[in-house]
């Protein structure tokens, strides 16, 4: 039997063994793994969420029990000091020695640490390990028993660094991220996007820094600042270094391998280096003279590699490495694919750009407008698959190219194919090398009937994840073509869509969890039922949060949106936008004495932030002694209907807005559905409420008013579309009826409306038949359901105020009446803000 030696025990060098071990031939050999971790492999990709929630365990790739039940030694905490390539051996840390047939060299890589002067003082941590992270959590907690306002800097504005600047936030210290480069990110954005980047950072309290060269830490032994020159100084109390990586590749230069200028190990496609049995994959591996510093590439090396040693030469690296990537950076997303930015000589750009929203995309197309050549998406990268799928494969554009990235025009469709249209070859999974053929010929081929089917034979979407939405669709479609039923089910404790679960509750009259359970389900539930059943519950009995069984989410039970720094909100409605001078006194005294900070939202309300929760039931029941209700802002229910000031006082108006829109605000308040609700009534085409925004809205034209529905802002803003015109007040409330029911009966839990009406079969027309036309025969028995949820409706505040029992439950600990002393707020704009994020 031969044996393969790896060392590293990285994400690169576990993806080598398990393809390894995957693979027919490999009974011949036996694998022993070095690994200088005292642990197995785990997740480097996700490595900020361990701040989190601090379990090793969870960012494991695989258990240690997992590489005994395939044969493999793992030896951990043992580093390799020594390769005897004449003898075909290695050597270790503690003087060990075990032989090999076959090396491969999976070390990885280190950080790069700048040689600044100071750089060696206490408080200054590089940012690679879980024990990195272990130390800098014990640091961190030492600076804040000292200095509740503590800093720290980050050195280093690219994907790492502003990884650590999510992780400084994590450990409630100010981050600030000094960045070289005049721009964040600077070898996968543009300036423009760097800077809407910028904007968001800023906006969740991350301090940025561009342009700086560091020239010493500051500090007799322990950090105190950072100095860059002219008297410009950064006071700072910990420092995270994440300007780089350098290849791991000191064994390589210790036993004669051929190495980089730069340093790395030359490999060439097969992943064999200068000496022969001896490979090289991952960050320490130079191809084409380049480190690739992405998990995709280093996983494709490990199956080469793999594959060479199994005996099937054909596999081959690609020539060309395909560096496109899609990020989540402290819940932004960020993508880059194919030539982000480029010259005007070789392509067009098609740029959209919101800074209000924080939104970037940009596509390079070829000068004839037929070949996407590259694209950057910053804030929304939901299209990033299909759109990287069309630049891979080379795939026609539509004839309005900007389409790609600000919507389809008219009827609102999606501007892309389905990804069925993709080529079989089309790479679906990068971080497994998954095409849509293997997709989706597992199914075809009768291997596979479900996703996790899928899944589990294929491993796709178990990398990074962000392959999941394609491979959902390939899957689903696949089965429909082969006149299999498609069903997006609950979870595994109950085996039917939210739409069959919604019948079987209404009929079965369900009242509870347990009941649904009992009588539809099995096991004890998941995050996932428990809300959907909650949601499914309030629609067809409008039981308020208040009923225990039905809660929601986290936020209902408090009724009220909890904050960054563990304060809540307080967001009374306000129909339609208008309020007395003697309510708004009422807002300000309660404001005032709860010392609560106010800000006036986009859904014209006035929203009350930093209120404790033991003060929540006082505050309240002061807004509703004087008429306030809840405006739900915590739940998956109506918000607001915004209006324009309409007829009456505008010159413009053709129609009174602000009564019809608090008509209709109250008619849905407290309605409770698969997501949020947002309306609009606009008095002229001029459009001041933005109801073309919401999931509905209204416009006053000549012959009454239009009605639109299924639009909604956020991350991907859609305009709503047309469902019917110059219909008067009656009928507008009477179509709305309709089509809110037929939502909430058919969505899938937190889908919103514009998301529903992409999936709906036949899209808008087949909603205008439904709504308008009554095709089904349901508007009577629609319209019915929704007046007895308005008849039934209860403000859960007012019964939370004069319930004593269930004012039992605001208080921070349940054996005393004691106060939460961790929340700490800082002045700013002359309102109080949670610290740490805005000194």
């Amino acid at each position: 039997m031969k044996t393969v030696i790896v060392v590293g025990n990285g994400m690169v060098g576990y993806k080598f063994c398990e393809k390894f071990r995957a693979h027919p031939a490999n009974a011949a050999f036996k694998l022993i793994v070095f690994g200088e971790e005292p642990r197995p492999a785990y997740d480097r990709v996700h490595l900020s969420e361990y701040f989190g929630n601090q379990d090793a365990k969870a960012l494991e790739l695989a258990p240690a029990s997992w590489y005994s039940d395939n044969n493999i030694d793992l030896i951990t905490n043992e580093r390799v000091t020594d390769i005897l390539n004449e003898t075909q051996e290695v050597r270790t840390i503690s003087g060990k020695s075990f032989s090999y047939d076959y090396l491969v060299l999976a070390t990885g890589s280190a950080p790069f640490v700048p040689p600044i002067k100071g750089v060696e003082k206490e408080g200054v941590f590089v940012y690679r390990t879980i024990e990195d992270l272990e130390e800098m959590l014990s640091y961190a907690a030492q600076i804040k028993a000292i200095k509740p306002d503590g800093r720290a800097a980050i050195l280093g504005g690219g994907l790492l660094g502003l990884e650590a600047g999510k992780a400084v936030l994590d450990m409630g210290l100010e981050p600030h991220v000094v960045e070289f480069a005049p721009k964040l990110m600077p070898r996968q954005l543009d300036t423009r996007s760097s800077n809407v980047l910028q904007l968001k950072l800023e906006s969740m309290g991350i301090q940025i820094h561009l342009g700086k060269a560091t020239n010493q830490i500051l500090g007799e032994s322990v950090i105190e600042g950072m100095d860059f020159g002219e008297d410009d100084q950064l006071d700072v109390d910990m420092l995270i270094i994440s300007a780089g990586i350098r290849p791991r590749d000191e064994l390589g230069k210790t036993c004669g391998l051929d190495m980089g200028t730069r340093g790395g190990i030359v490999v060439n496609n097969k992943m064999e280096t200068s000496i022969p049995n001896i490979y090289a994959i991952g960050e320490v591996a130079l191809y084409n003279q380049m480190i690739y510093g992405l998990v995709a590439p280093g996983y494709d090396m490990a199956n080469v590699a793999a594959n060479q040693i199994l005996g099937n030469p054909e596999v081959l690296m690609p020539a060309d490495i395909d560096m496109s990537t899609k990020l989540k950076l402290m819940r932004v997303d960020v993508a880059s694919f194919g030539t982000p930015y480029m010259p005007a000589e070789k392509g067009l750009s098609i740029i959209y750009e919101n800074k209000t929203k924080h939104l970037y995309k940009r596509i390079n197309v070829s000068h004839d407008g037929k070949t996407l050549l590259g694209g950057i998406l910053v804030g929304d990268a939901n299209d990033y698959n299909i759109l990287h799928q069309m630049y891979l494969n080379n795939m026609s554009l539509p004839e309005n190219a900007e389409e790609l990235i600000v919507g389809a025009r008219g009827d609102g469709g999606s501007a892309f194919g389905s990804a069925m249209d993709l080529p079989d070859t089309a790479q679906i999974c990068s971080c497994e090398s998954i095409s849509k053929g293997k997709i989706c010929g597992s199914i075809k081929e009768g291997a596979c009937n479900s996703l996790k089917d899928v899944i589990g034979l294929t491993k796709a979407t178990t990398g990074c994840g962000g392959c999941k939405p394609m491979v959902v669709d390939l899957v689903n479609e696949t089965l429909k073509s082969m006149g299999k039923e498609v069903k997006d089910v609950i979870c595994e404790h109950f085996e039917y869509t939210r739409q069959e679960l919604y019948g079987i509750v209404k009929v079965k009259n369900i009242q509870t969890f347990d009941e649904a359970l009992d009588k539809c389900g099995k096991g004890d539930g998941c995050e996932v039922c428990k809300p959907a059943l909650a949601s499914i519950f309030a629609t067809i009995y409008n039981d308020t949060a208040n009923k225990e069984a039905v809660i929601q989410d986290s936020n209902d039970r408090f009724l009220a949106n909890i904050q960054r720094n563990g304060s809540y909100s307080v967001v009374p409605r306000i129909p339609g936008g208008e309020i007395t001078p003697e309510k708004l006194i009422v807002i300000g005294e309660v404001a005032k004495e709860y010392n609560l900070y106010t800000k006036i939202t986009g859904g014209q309300r006035i929203d009350l932030f930093g209120a404790e929760l033991n003060d929540l039931p006082a505050i309240w029941k002061k807004l509703i002694d004087a008429g306030f209700e809840s405006g739900h802002a915590y739940g998956k229910s109506l918000r607001t209907v915004k209006s324009c000031v309409g007829s009456t006082w505008c010159r413009y108006g053709m129609d009174e807005s602000v009564s019809f829109a608090i008509e209709l605000e109250d008619r849905y308040k407290g309605l409770r559905s698969p997501h949020k609700l947002k309306g609009g009534v606009s008095g002229c085409i001029r459009e001041c409420a933005e109801a073309r925004g919401k999931d509905f809205g209204v416009i006053a034209v000549d012959g009454g008013w239009n009605l639109y529905v299924c639009g909604n802002g956020g991350a991907t803003p859609k305009h709503a579309i047309l469902l019917a015109e110059q219909i008067d007040n009656e009928t507008v409330i009477k179509y709305l009826d309709r089509f809110l029911m037929y939502y909430i009966r058919t969505a899938a839990p937190l889908m919103r409306t514009a998301a529903w009406l992409d999936k709906l079969e036949g899209g808008i027309e087949q909603l205008k038949r439904i709504v308008v036309d009554d095709s089904l025969n349901l508007a009577e028995e629609l319209e019915i359901e929704m007046q007895s949820l308005v008849d039934k409706y209860e403000c859960e505040w007012k019964q939370a105020v004069e319930c004593e029992e269930m004012k039992k439950r605001f208080s921070h600990f349940v054996n005393t009446e004691e106060r939460d002393d961790n929340m700490v707020f800082v002045p700013m704009r002359d309102q109080k803000m949670p610290e740490p994020w805005t000194n």
